[in-house]
């Protein structure tokens, strides 16, 4: 079995959302969970399926999102590349990393060659070391792409050196388990958000395995820090959520909610609940295990 957790970039339209998640079950893959978010204006959907299936969910969700969404015309928060804007692949139970990179690698090739999209790999799947991290392929948002995928260095791994005029580009990527998740801070002050995301962060000496960035959401006009979790065993959500609580406190600020994105797995958890995270969805709905 393998996982997949493609994230498109429209949260607003639940039609159009619903649309698109429906090519998942049309290509016999089991469709696990949808989230969706105003402010990213974006939509993460997890499913899992057997590898030949997964091929198939993904090439038809991707002609549902390339028909969709016009990537110009996109509006949130959330930095992206393209309509349907990373497509990571994550090997469950008996099959491996080596099963999602060939994957990975063989999607790439059917969505250039079917809809004319440049794909880039990542993750494990990665052409090269500095394709290793999504945020070097994002860097800078479609306009950043846009300046740089005509050198060498920055032609796609799949497809035409330019950007799909509505579609953008795709990311499709192999990697391990991972957390997305989402503290919701008592301020509308960025600035103290950036710092706590710096703090928490293990490039800047952080937490291990944590990615984090803040944003402000207009909706509810507070300030969020995001985070990506990539060692949920060194750093599980109850100590992500206690280290930014901790440095929010050293500027004053509370703590409003916390937010899972998709689903984790049970250890992730280290048996907190709604009560402990001031968890927005209950946890104990969102584990991977059980909804499997």
């Amino acid at each position: 079995m393998i996982e997949s957790v493609p994230n498109l970039s429209e949260g607003r339209s639940e039609e159009r959302i619903s649309r698109i998640a429906f090519a998942v079950g049309g290509a016999g893959c089991r469709l696990l969970d949808i989230h969706s978010d105003r402010d990213h204006n974006r939509s993460v959907l997890t499913f899992v399926g057997e590898p030949d299936r997964i091929i198939d969910a993904v090439v038809a969700l991707a002609g549902a999102a390339f028909e969709e969404i016009d990537i110009r015309t996109h509006r949130g928060v959330h930095p992206r590349i393209g309509s349907l804007d990373v497509v990571p692949l994550v090997p469950l139970f008996d099959s491996s990393m080596e099963d999602c990179i060939g994957l990975a690698r063989s999607l790439g090739d059917e969505i250039a060659l079917r809809y004319g999209v440049p794909v880039y790999l990542y993750g494990d799947a990665a052409s090269s070391p500095e394709r290793r991290e999504l945020s070097s392929i994002r860097k800078g948002g479609l306009t950043g792409l846009a300046s740089r995928i005509s050198s060498p260095e920055w032609h796609p791994d799949f497809g035409p050196a330019r950007l799909h005029p509505t579609a953008g580009a795709v990311a499709v990527g192999a990697r391990g388990l991972l957390v997305a998740y989402n503290v919701l801070l008592d301020t509308e002050d960025i600035a103290i958000g950036r710092r706590i995301a710096s703090a928490i962060r293990e490039r800047e000496g952080g937490l291990p395995g944590v990615k984090a960035l803040a944003f402000y959401l207009e909706s509810r006009r507070l300030v969020q820090v995001s985070m990506n979790l990539t060692d949920i065993d060194a750093t599980p959500i109850p100590r992500a959520f206690s280290a930014v609580r901790k440095e929010a406190a050293r500027y004053g600020v509370g703590v409003v909610e916390s937010e899972i994105v998709g689903l984790v797995p049970r250890r992730a958890l280290q048996g907190a609940g709604k009560e402990d995270l001031l968890c927005r969805r209950d946890p104990a709905e969102l584990i991977l295990e059980d909804r499997i």
